[in-house]
């Protein structure tokens, strides 16, 4: 596998952020009695007034997605049209923005090629994943893939998110469609499928996730069930490692921060409460949560874990999150009125 293709849940995000709690420091002084500490133990953050609003033009729907480039530059993916990618500074500004093609953006990615980063974008209304430029110009398009024989139309194919490999193989969820999970190499090709209801993954599962590389043997794939509010660890090749119950949940993506990944959930009784609220999930190596960042606090009896519920109010439905070296946390909102992401600068050294 090549060194050059590096995946952006797994950067060491040195360049970004460095001064960010300085930077919101005078916000966080004059809020700090109004605004909630959330989080238990070591994972405990207060949000940052204001960061990331922006004005009437412009606008966002729905929160989908964020990654971070190599420079510190903070990519937002959103299905409003006018903007579907708003790019940010680390002080929250805006810098660019680009798209008006994607009425369905849903998830994205970053990946460095070694001579050049790009993102990946999946779109539930038009059925594809695209791969474009930091500029937004469209290097790749993916189609629903016909050859497997599991799709009677493109309409069925509904592709939630994307997960690399540093050989430039990548993996497509189809999370929203019929929940296969399909490999491709760099240039685009179908390698192998699997997953679907004759592979164990059931309607509304494979959201998010990650390729976990941290063990002594091979990669992982660890898969955000969404609605059945479980996390999955599979083999590259779909083989069922283990399932993971997180009862009053609903993981919608992954990031690995060191020992510890950090799972948002849209909310804490989605979908039979559509008014539920979300939360973050902390999870140890061992897939135990340390803390509930605006959740209450994880309960296990008998090694058994207890149903979470949000706490306080503070967040609506998390649906991705990156982290930052200095322990900062950007959270985008699914379904959320219009609004634009936060920012929860930790109380402590994570």
């Amino acid at each position: 596998m090549s060194d050059h293709w590096l995946h952006r849940r797994d950067f060491l995000y040195q360049s970004l952020l460095s001064g960010a709690c300085a930077l919101g420091a005078d916000q966080l002084i004059a809020s700090e009695n109004k605004l909630p500490v959330l989080g238990q133990g070591k994972f405990q953050y207060r949000p940052v007034a204001g960061w990331g609003v922006l004005d009437e033009k412009t606008p966002v729907k729905n929160c989908s997605a964020m990654v971070v480039d190599s420079k510190g530059r903070i990519f937002l993916l959103t299905d409003e049209t006018t903007n579907n990618v708003i790019v940010y500074n680390k002080e929250g500004q805006l810098l660019k923005k680009w798209g008006t093609r994607f009425p369905g953006a849903h998830g994205l990615e970053i990946v460095n090629e070694g001579h050049r980063e790009v993102l990946f974008i999946t779109d539930l209304n038009l059925h594809r994943v695209f791969k474009t430029t930091l500029d937004g110009e469209i290097l790749m398009e993916l189609t629903y893939p016909q050859s497997t024989g599991k799709y009677a139309s493109e309409k069925e194919y509904r592709p939630a998110w994307t997960l690399h490999l540093p050989n430039g193989d990548f993996f497509v969820l189809d999370g929203y469609g019929k929940d296969y999970i399909m490999r491709y190499n760099r240039e685009g090709k179908l390698l192998h499928y699997f997953g679907g209801p004759e592979g164990g993954i059931a309607h509304w599962g494979p959201h998010g996730g990650i390729i976990d590389s941290r063990g002594p043997g091979e990669p992982e794939l660890v898969i955000a069930m969404s609605d059945q509010q479980t996390i999955k660890r599979l083999t590259l090749d779909g083989k069922l490692i283990q399932e993971i119950s997180l009862p009053g949940s609903n993981p919608r993506m992954i990031q690995i921060v060191g020992d510890y990944m950090f799972v948002p959930h849209l909310a804490d009784n989605w979908p039979k409460d559509r008014q539920s609220k979300g939360y973050i999930s902390v999870l140890d190596r061992d897939y135990r949560i340390v803390s509930n960042i605006g959740g209450t606090a994880p309960q296990y009896v008998d090694g058994k874990l207890q149903p979470m519920h949000q706490q306080g109010g503070f967040f609506r439905h998390p649906h991705d999150l990156v982290v930052a070296a200095d322990g900062a946390i950007y959270v985008p909102q699914f379904a959320s009125g219009n609004t634009y992401p936060v920012k929860l600068a930790p109380m402590s050294s994570t």
